[in-house]
């Protein structure tokens, strides 16, 4: 079973290391035609309407992550009337959810003109925003029965098929944005894929798991429990988009919906860095739900600590590259009139520093179910965010509200949340966890240090030039970082699994 979890999780991550890389080179292609040929107010109003929309997801009140996880139990007992009772009860569900996002989407429409601020207004908005929500109501339809494959391990499947659909998407949305200039026709374009790939993954998982279409009845008092447990995630749930789904919302009524368009870029590239490393990460999540099933708390801690490794690795490297060629490559693709200051630069790589190195957490989190003792502590951290962001934005501007997101986490579950984990879940004390992090900052500030020293010098004015100090900067960032970390417990369990996964 072990060695069956480990092959699961590679496989996991190198499918969805691929759809990622993948989707990272079409974003950069899409988004450079997109400012070309429609202009950063367009791009503005796109990441105002992700974000509403994003605020939408609340209606599903965390069903997404409750079916994944009630699903780990019955699929190692093999349950299958279980698992056919739980995809008929969130079908149901789903439906009402579906309906539910389309109708407070359209009751917010009359209030879209208090939530942009453009100088040159866009005709037709209304019209574009509706067709943002068709296409955020496309994943609701299905994802009752494909949640069954990401539970199962086999979320390379999904990642395989998003691919597949992504290229296809992105290639046409491009080309036709080209020839036509029409967004209307960029967003039909999305829309119309973005409902073939959720029917045919939903094929897919029906055809794979055909019992899910039985018609099993779940006792009420089961149905209670579960809806009982439901109120942890909302809050969970409420609480993470109040505190990464505002920022674009609060640029956009304080400074301008034209300014979400310019930090739109800087956070495209933030956040394809972070889906990156997410992929290798939240690959692991359904081994991760096995293992807390079937292990003792001394084996969940050695497998935390190889995956603390991995992310002290990640953030150090990721997180200093970033931070010296962020500027570069923003000045080589789009040019200095696209350019954000310093400062909203710190803000930004503070936020991401912040994403990687608690990804252990998170995925514990959503493996063990601990969203459900720390449900308040969430809420708390979304209120400071919401009134700081609004405080920090008068005198500060875009990094004010950034800056306010780390504040805010800092002060809550960045230290709540590991001492709780550590103490229900692996028996053992935070200390050396909050010892690592603090070793990792030193390291990624000595990481910054050195490349600043050695390639500070090199002018970039052409991509030749960029990937030339991208190239100095990563190889040095990763021997720095391997000769702090090479001889660590977490990194020793690591290599050993590998050998004995190729042996």
């Amino acid at each position: 079973m072990d060695q069956s979890r480990t092959k699961n999780s590679f496989r996991n991550i190198l499918f969805s290391l691929a759809n990622q890389l993948i989707t990272i080179l079409l974003g950069f292609i899409n988004r450079s035609v997109f400012i070309w040929t429609l202009g950063v107010g367009y791009l503005g109003i796109s990441g105002l309407f992700s974000d509403i929309l994003t605020m939408l997801s609340l209606a599903d009140l965390g069903f997404g992550v409750a079916l994944t996880y009630s699903m780990y139990k019955p699929l190692a007992e093999k349950d299958y009337d279980r698992l056919a009772a739980l995809t008929g009860l969130y079908r149901r569900v789903y439906r009402i959810i579906a309906l539910a996002v389309t109708l407070i989407g359209l009751a917010l429409v009359p209030f879209l003109k208090y939530l942009i601020n453009l100088k040159h207004p866009i005709p037709h908005i209304t019209l574009y925003y509706l067709m943002f929500l068709a296409n955020t109501v496309a994943s609701y339809l299905v994802v009752y029965k494909t949640s069954i494959l990401t539970a199962d391990q086999k979320d390379y499947l999904l990642k395989k098929y998003q691919s597949i659909f992504s290229i296809g998407s992105t290639a046409c949305m491009t080309l036709f944005l080209l020839l036509t200039h029409s967004y209307f026709i960029y967003l039909l374009i999305q829309v119309i894929f973005t409902y073939s790939q959720n029917f045919y993954s939903s094929y897919v998982a029906e055809k794979k798991y055909p019992f899910i279409k039985k018609h099993v009845s779940m006792p009420i008092k089961e149905v209670k429990e579960i809806f009982k447990n439901l109120y942890s995630v909302f809050l969970y749930k409420i609480s993470g988009v109040l505190l990464n789904a505002t920022d674009n919302t609060i640029i956009s009524i304080m400074i301008g919906t034209g300014m979400v368009g310019y930090y739109s870029n800087y956070s495209m590239i933030t956040l394809q860095v972070t889906n990156l490393v997410n992929t290798i990460f939240y690959s692991l999540t359904a081994s991760l739900g096995n293992l807390v099933v079937r292990e003792k708390a001394h084996r969940r801690y050695q497998v935390f600590k190889a995956i603390q490794s991995v992310s002290d690795i990640f953030s150090g490297i990721c997180t200093a590259c970033l931070f010296l060629l962020f500027q570069d490559l923003i000045h080589v693709w789009l040019g200095n009139h696209f350019l954000l200051n310093n400062i909203t630069l710190l803000a930004i790589i503070c936020n991401f520093y912040l994403g990687v190195i608690l990804l252990p957490i998170w995925i514990y989190r959503e493996a063990t179910g601990l969203y459900q003792q720390t449900k308040y502590i969430m809420v708390v951290t979304a209120v400071i965010n919401l009134v700081l962001s609004c405080l920090m934005a008068k005198t500060l501007g875009v990094a004010g509200v950034l800056f306010a997101s780390a504040i805010a986490r800092l002060m809550t579950y960045f230290w709540y949340e590991p001492v709780l984990l550590f103490r229900k879940y692996f028996s053992a004390s935070s200390i050396n966890y909050f010892i690592s992090i603090l070793k990792n900052i030193f390291v990624t500030v000595l990481v910054i240090y050195i490349n600043d020293l050695l390639f500070d010098k090199i002018l970039v004015n052409s991509w030749t030039m960029l990937f030339v100090k991208a190239f100095c900067i990563g190889i040095v960032s990763l021997i720095v970082t391997i000769l702090f970390y090479c001889r660590t417990e977490g990194v020793r369990m690591l290599f050993d699994r590998i050998l004995s996964f190729k042996a």
